[in-house]
């Protein structure tokens, strides 16, 4: 795929730094790389690199090593991660529920999941895509009878 871009700084870098920035929105963040793609500066170029590096979205780090290649940066595509993305991503929705009083329905819970782990659930929610629903049952099954109760 062919991109063009412009050798200037972008007009609203601030902004889409702020975007390329924001950790709970996987969308943001790729149409930052989109838009940050299309002007080659040395700020665009940083954000890129610290996106295709350091974002949990592989979705989001093949986008900015697209953009930083058609830049002809001598780029390296990272390696899609394999198993949690997330450290003991397990103990951590455990312990969401955990802190829930009473039942409530499996909708509330994954509200409750986004509100109390915001990164977490953009990644998985944004890797897993149609999947998340059926990922997240399997992981409270895991948990004791008592915990697991507690959604409806």
């Amino acid at each position: 795929m062919i991109y063009t871009f412009s050798e200037e700084t972008a007009p609203n870098i601030e902004d889409l730094k702020k975007m390329a920035a924001n950790k709970t929105n996987a969308n943001l963040r790729l149409e930052a790389v989109q838009e940050l793609g299309r002007w080659k500066c040395r700020q665009s170029i940083d954000i890129l690199w610290r996106l295709m590096i350091n974002d949990l979205v592989y979705e989001v780090q093949n986008a900015a090593f697209l953009r930083l290649q058609s830049f002809g940066e001598k780029v390296k595509l990272p390696r899609k991660a394999k198993g949690n993305l997330i450290k003991q991503i397990d103990k951590k929705i455990e312990k969401v529920l955990k802190s829930v009083e009473g039942e409530i329905s499996y909708l509330e819970f994954v509200e409750i999941l986004q509100k109390k782990l915001p990164e977490e659930f953009d990644v998985y929610k944004h890797e897993k895509k149609a999947k998340f629903d059926s990922w997240l049952k399997s992981i409270t099954t895991q948990f004791t009878y008592e915990i697991r109760s507690k959604i409806k």
